[in-house]
């Protein structure tokens, strides 16, 4: 068997240094190679996957995709990263950083798309720049006319 904090230490040793945002202490699930699941998931925080994976995955955390890792679903998260294969659609509030050897088959909805070479991705991108929370509340900003301003009337 392994030792705690094994497993946490080779899960991280593959994307180690790809997100300071996501490190290995903060995965709160792990699909190991040779898993096979079907169904929704739905979580808070980072879960990595490494096996195969097959329908719905819904978080505003983080999803790290292992190489070994094979996953049609829809996907919406707030970060997606990505060495392994998917296919289906990705919707990413924060962003999607797709690392080589991966494959993605499907559509990206995200304001933040990171591609490293060698990566194959077949598909549509859609980005949208994310709205400040100011705009998002209907708040407008004053412009200021100068004096050096002239107007035309």
């Amino acid at each position: 068997m392994w030792k705690k904090g094994e497993m946490a230490e080779k899960q991280g040793t593959e994307l180690e240094g790809q997100d300071p945002d996501a490190s290995e202490d903060e995965v709160i699930a792990f699909v190991g190679r040779g898993v096979e699941f079907k169904g929704v998931i739905t979580y808070n925080g980072t879960v990595r996957i490494d096996g195969r994976l097959d329908g719905e995955i819904h978080t505003e955390g983080v999803l790290l995709v292992g190489q070994d890792a094979v996953i049609t679903a829809q996907v919406t998260a707030g970060t997606v990263i990505s060495r392994g294969k998917i296919t289906g659609d990705i919707s990413a509030s924060g962003k999607v950083r797709l690392l080589a050897p991966g494959v993605l088959n499907g559509s990206v909805k995200a304001p933040l798309l990171s591609i490293e070479e060698g990566v194959l991705f077949n598909g549509s991108l859609e980005m949208a720049k994310a709205e400040p929370l100011e705009a998002s509340k209907g708040s407008v900003t004053p412009i200021r006319v100068s004096s050096t301003m002239k107007t035309v009337g």
